[in-house]
This record gives structure tokens, C-alpha cells and sequence, in this order.
């Protein structure tokens, strides 16, 4: 069953077009890898579907959702609130959006702590934490909105390679648990190995959506020029 629907998405930013006409289905339980050059739209995508931007032209839905916010999304640089201790960043928006119980959201955070290794962070500020621990506290966030869809904008490009395996190790765990995501990501071992779906993004269009053996193997001229720059981290 597809939970997101997007059918000829547009955005342009002045006179630059950045999505020209993008149409994507994401389906129950699918983990979808966003690929692409700097520039051709996989962030402004993200943006679109998280309704952070507005598209000017095209139609997006959410189908069979009852939650007030269908998706979470997991930004490059954390965005925690600075002044927020690590629990209640994670705790406010479920009980000031959400309108639920305390007792449960609370709960579930530490939950969500427990399963993030940060157990022991709970009272810490994001001043004290590492750059894979940031991250991990914005995942654990996004979860406990109980989205039916988590976006990722390039989770680990603000980390060093150590941090992120960290934080890749915790996407793999999702996925394992049937966890559906869209991941705009440069992590391109990762985006085959992990992904059911890859998308490769040019210039504000969709030019390749298949498994990822059809796209990494894909005979199209742009394609394999894209993914030849990332043949040594691929064998």
C-alpha cells in the first residue's frame, strides 16, 4: 500500500526550476535511497514532501493517516533546541502537537533513549554531546512522533566517517524493523545495500527509480558517470 503519493511535483526558486516535474510513490515498509549530484533537487524534495517548502506546482498525499504528522524528519545539522535538555527535545512536540499523555510520551522517550544508547543522556544539552549522539537524539525525536514515514536529509554529512557508521548502524536497524524511509544521502555502499528502492536525481528530474541492482548496474550514460565516481567505495 503506497503511505505517500507525489505527482508532478514542481519548485522553482526565482527563475532557477529545481524539481521539474517529479512524480513518486512510497510504499509501505520501502526504505528509499535518494541519490544524486549536488543540485539536481533531492534536499528541495525532502522539503517539498515535509511540506518545509511549498511547491508551486503538483499534489502531495499522505494516504490512510490518522496522526496529526504522517512523517518525521531527520535533518544534516540535528536542529535540537540548544536550551532543551536532550529528554525534552524529544518529549515536547508529542505532547504540544500531538496533545498526548505524559506519562506516555515520556515512557516512550525513554524508550527511545534506551534504544539509541543514550540511556545516561537523558538531563545532558546538546553542547555536551558528540556529532553521532546529536544525530541519535534527532532520530529518537523523529520517532516518537510515531510517523508512518521518516525522511533523512543527508544524515551523516555533518559527521566524521567513525560517527557515521554510527548513525548508519542505527538506519540498518530500522530498516530492519520495516521502518519506511526516504534517505537523501552520498553514502552510496550504504544506499545499495540498506534500500529496496534507489532514486538518481539530475537536474530537478527522477532519471532512474528501480531496485538497486538495476540502478547500479543501469547502462544509462548519466548514471554510470554518477556512480563511477564512487566505484572504489562500491567493490
Amino acid at each position: 500500500m503506497n503511505i505517500l503519493e507525489m505527482k508532478h511535483v514542481k519548485k522553482a526558486f526565482g527563475e532557477t526550476g529545481v524539481l521539474k516535474d517529479i512524480s513518486l510513490d512510497v510504499r509501505e515498509g520501502d526504505v528509499v535511497s535518494i541519490i544524486g549530484p549536488s543540485g539536481s533537487g533531492k534536499s528541495t524534495l525532502l522539503r517539498c514532501a515535509t511540506y518545509l517548502e511549498t511547491m508551486d506546482d503538483g499534489s502531495i498525499e499522505y494516504i490512510g493517516n490518522d496522526t496529526v504528522q504522517p512523517f518525521g524528519l531527520v535533518f544534516q545539522n540535528f536542529n535540537l533546541f540548544p536550551h532543551f535538555s536532550v529528554l525534552r527535545n524529544i518529549v515536547d512536540a508529542p505532547i504540544r502537537v500531538q496533545k498526548r499523555s505524559k506519562d506516555e510520551v515520556y515512557r516512550e522517550a525513554r524508550e527511545l533513549l534506551l534504544k539509541m544508547g543514550l540511556s545516561d543522556k537523558e538531563d545532558a544539552y546538546p553542547c555536551e554531546l558528540s556529532g553521532g549522539q546529536k544525530q541519535r537524539v534527532s532520530i529518537a525525536r523523529a520517532l516518537a512522533m510515531n510517523p508512518k514515514i521518516l525522511f533523512f536529509d543527508e544524515p551523516t554529512s555533518a559527521l566524521d566517517p567513525e560517527l557515521t557508521l554510527e548513525i548508519l548502524k542505527v538506519i540498518r536497524e530500522l530498516a530492519e524493523e520495516k521502518m519506511t524511509m526516504v534517505i537523501v544521502t552520498h553514502e552510496m555502499a550504504f544506499a545499495r545495500d540498506v534500500s529496496n528502492r534507489i532514486i538518481f536525481m539530475e537536474n530537478g528530474y527522477i532519471v532512474e527509480d528501480g531496485t538497486p541492482e538495476e540502478v547500479f548496474t543501469s547502462e544509462n550514460a548519466r548514471t554510470k558517470e554518477f556512480l563511477g565516481k564512487y566505484h572504489y567505495i562500491l567493490e
